[in-house]
């Protein structure tokens, strides 16, 4: 196999790979984005999003919109071949989040929520750097 072959064959399945982690962040976030958007406090710590304690419901419908608005720059720039510098933007403003939800669950002393968190950041920054 000659070179360009194999260079074109691993930039396919690096392409293959990215969508594969942005479709498991869209996953998330239209679920958490969903139930932020959605559930009262009371029923969100209920269902498991705990790190919501500290935060007033105005920030947390703030931060839902934040995430399904950054699910559609996840998909929608790169799909549709418009503005696709829009969807590391997207990447990077999720990759934040996740440090301030860490943060959240660090200080409630909850460390498989920040290893979630962890993982969830690190595909947002292998997003963005993949599709810079």
């Amino acid at each position: 196999m000659s070179r360009p072959e194999t260079l074109g064959r691993l930039v396919g399945m690096l392409n293959i790979a990215l969508w594969i982690c942005q479709g498991v962040l869209v996953l998330a976030f239209v679920v958490s984005g969903t139930l932020k958007s959605t559930q009262s406090k009371p029923r969100m710590i209920a269902t498991g999003q705990t790190g919501v304690q500290a935060y007033s419901l105005p920030f947390i419908r703030f931060i839902a919109t934040c995430e399904l608005f950054g699910v559609a720059g996840l998909i929608l720039p790169t799909a549709l071949g418009v503005l696709p510098v829009l969807t590391p933007v997207a990447a990077i403003g999720l990759a934040i989040i996740m440090i301030g939800a860490a943060h959240a669950h660090w200080v409630l002393r909850e460390p498989r929520n920040v290893a979630v968190n962890a993982f969830l950041f690190t595909l947002c920054i292998l997003v963005a750097w993949g599709r810079a």
